[in-house]
């Protein structure tokens, strides 16, 4: 992929960009951001920008994709691309954006590392550059494509059906298409983006998974209020303000962390394991498995700071219990009287069995999913087979 000459300067070169890739994605966004204000406020996550997540996970993607480069010349990073992918399609992100991205991240890099960017340097990351944004932009290309709509017009107005209250930080809304017309289809475990005006004039846009299975009436998030340094701007005004009755813009659904189907996966053991809010992707697997009646092992894994805190509880038990062959499996912080000791506290899968030939979905915290991946590697699940979706800003290739 990458040309022979680019691959030495990026091997000799990889150790000081690195080392200074925080810092030039910081001037980068500084940059950006002075000349396209409306990104800061229409596009990106402003509470992830507050906070330096989003600029830990370019860092880390940028990194990650010129390692994979120059140690896996002839492989390409497409696990990691298609995530990207699938969130840039759920924002609506355009080819002609990735231009704008490269003029204001190279002149940080030139500002940042100053005489050491060579010619020759600049042309290497360059090329490293445009491999990664041409790959992006092909993927996007077809998921816009699948979905049936122009590139980067992705938005619906969608009318909302009903609320329910799951917990005291929960909140299920019920979405069916403003103009009547049917929902598009998508896959368990895939997610939307919401896009709200707020007081400021702002148009934050957040992801949030589906719960609903594949084929039901409705369409349903459920969303948690974040609550922390910076309160959740999207998902605090979808609490305080939305109610039946009322319109939100919503994509199309996007999203890679879906069940694998087909002759040679049907029978395949599945864990499902997930922590707080990550719950919702796993009701929308349940509920499609229960519908197809598949009837190989499915072990259930969550954890939750309390029973009360526990979004969907009863539904979460529920689809379990509807299938032949499944076992729930709930951890909790703080139980009620009467749980099990060994469900008490952080998740540990030492006691559980884990079918061979298991297949694993995560989602959750990054540290949650870390510790479960950890766990079923030694359990013997192969790497390829556990799969994952992070909310927000991926910072697993940043921390390796």
């Amino acid at each position: 992929m990458l040309s022979e000459k680019s691959t030495t300067t990026v091997r000799a070169t990889l150790p000081a960009v690195g080392a200074a890739i925080g810092t030039i994605t910081e001037r980068f966004y500084e940059r950006l951001f002075a000349a396209h204000p409306e990104l800061l406020r229409d596009l990106f996550n402003r509470g992830n920008q507050a906070a330096g997540l989003q600029k830990q996970a370019l860092a880390g993607s940028i990194a990650a994709f010129a390692t994979h480069l120059v140690d896996q010349p002839d492989d390409r990073p497409d696990v990691m691309l298609n995530r990207i992918a699938n969130k840039h399609a759920s924002l609506g992100v355009t080819a002609d954006q990735y231009k704008i991205v490269h003029r204001h991240l190279f002149a940080a890099i030139a500002e940042v590392l100053g005489e050491a960017v060579t010619p020759e340097v600049a042309e290497a990351w360059d090329e490293v550059y445009w491999l990664m944004a041409n790959a992006l932009i092909a993927i996007e290309a077809r998921l816009y494509e699948e979905r049936g709509v122009l590139a980067g017009d992705v938005w619906r107005e969608w009318t909302v059906a009903g609320r329910i209250e799951e917990t005291a930080d929960c909140a299920t809304f019920r979405l069916r298409p403003a103009d009547g017309a049917p929902a598009p289809a998508f896959r368990a475990g895939q997610y939307v983006s919401v896009q709200v005006g707020l007081a400021d004039g702002a148009r934050q846009i957040r992801q949030y998974s589906l719960s609903s299975a594949p084929g039901s009436e409705f369409r349903s998030i459920t969303v948690k209020r974040v609550q922390g340094d910076p309160d959740g701007e999207v998902s605090g005004h979808l609490h305080a303000h939305v109610r039946e009755g009322d319109r939100l813009r919503v994509s199309a659904p996007y999203g890679d962390l879906v069940l694998d189907t087909g002759l040679d996966t049907d029978d395949a053991p599945l864990l499902l394991a997930s922590a707080g809010i990550g719950c919702t992707p796993m009701l929308s697997m349940l509920e499609q498995l229960a519908a197809a009646g598949h009837r190989a092992p499915v072990t259930v894994v969550h954890a939750d700071r309390s029973p009360a805190g526990h979004p969907l509880r009863e539904d979460h038990a529920a689809l379990t219990a509807k299938l032949p062959d499944a076992a729930a499996h709930f951890w909790y912080e703080s139980p009620e009287p009467g749980h099990p000791a060994d469900r008490t506290g952080l998740v540990d899968l030492t006691t559980l069995p884990v079918p061979s030939g298991t297949r694993a979905y995560l989602c959750g915290p990054l540290p949650f999913m870390r510790a479960v991946r950890t766990q079923l590697l030694a359990k013997g699940v192969a790497a390829a087979d556990i799969h994952y979706e992070v909310f927000g800003p991926d910072l697993w290739p940043a921390q390796g």
